[in-house]
């Protein structure tokens, strides 16, 4: 960075000055809706007896992702919204970025892996305590972890030794790669190629893995002689299936194509729909379409009027 630029300032919803407060007071909101929501889960999932499945596992796994996501993005918005032109530390926007990328490579897996073990559990539900085992299913949660460690370092280590110029303001309401790239003053195109052929591993490729699941799961669901048995075994997929079309439709929309043309309005409220949105409503998602959650959360709020 120039000597100059000893802090950079997030834009953020700067061409709405007036809706200000007003999306402060909307995304403050949203923010305690999404801890409370996922703290939730990962409460039930982990306390109750009845949640030891593989798939309330990973479902414990996503809703730690979502809240470290959160936290990682809303408490800046908010600042940027509420006190426009306070500046962030460069060292304080690549940990941001880093964050930001680790845990979207880290849900991309998570998905994956949940649509997986629900593959096996309809598909081949014979063998399905043989092959998801335990020991499994918390080496798989480990690695989706830890898989978007070397990918954050890279991309954030690179686009920061970038030479950068111009003026200081990130038209975004987080460090992002677009809108970081804006402002550097040297050929990216080899970065660029390299954004896309992770963007390609990281999110396409696991979506196609989740689409290929989905179409075998209903292949088998159809094949199916009772209708009871169709429903129960179409309704623990749904929820997930949800949860990855809002996350893997805007995701992809944004990342794919980092320095696309779309204007840097239209990419926030894109953005938004993967910082904010999704994280609320994976928890209401989840736990409003299944029964096991329900119950779980009926019998804690028991425990808690009747000790």
């Amino acid at each position: 960075f120039p000597p100059s630029w000893k802090e950079l300032v997030l834009l953020g919803f700067a061409h709405v000055p007036a809706l200000r407060p007003l999306l402060a007071t909307l995304f403050l909101a949203m923010f305690l809706l999404t801890l409370l929501g996922n703290a939730l889960i990962v409460l039930l999932t982990a306390l109750d007896p009845a949640l030891r499945a593989p798939m309330y596992l990973f479902l414990r796994h996503l809703a730690l992702v979502e809240m470290c996501f959160s936290l990682d993005i809303v408490p800046q918005l908010l600042l940027t919204l509420l006190r426009p032109g306070r500046g962030v530390s460069p060292a304080g926007c690549a940990l941001q970025l880093l964050l930001v990328l680790s845990c979207v490579t880290s849900e991309c897996f998570l998905l994956t892996t949940m649509a997986w073990d629900r593959y096996v559990a309809i598909c081949r539900p014979l063998r399905y305590g043989a092959i998801v085992s335990p020991r499994l299913c918390h080496l798989l949660a480990a690695t989706c972890w830890l898989a978007g460690v070397p990918v954050s370092l890279v991309f954030t280590i690179w686009l920061f030794r970038f030479p950068f110029c111009g003026p200081r303001g990130i038209r975004h309401f987080f460090c992002d790669i677009a809108p970081l790239l804006s402002l550097v003053c040297a050929d990216t195109r080899v970065f660029e190629a390299n954004v896309l052929a992770a963007t390609v591993l990281v999110i396409m490729v696991p979506f196609c893995l989740i689409a290929a699941s989905y179409t075998k799961i209903l292949a088998t669901v159809l094949r199916m002689p009772s209708a009871r048995g169709r429903h129960k075994a179409l309704s623990t997929c749904a929820s997930h299936f949800v949860v990855v079309l809002l996350f893997y439709g805007t995701t992809g929309v944004i990342h794919l194509r980092p320095k696309a043309s779309y204007s840097p309005e239209s990419k926030q409220v894109v953005s938004l729909s993967y910082t904010l949105v999704t994280p609320m409503l994976n928890p209401l998602i989840y736990s409003l379409r299944n029964k096991e959650v329900r119950a779980a959360l009926g019998r804690a709020r028991g425990r808690a009027f009747n000790p």
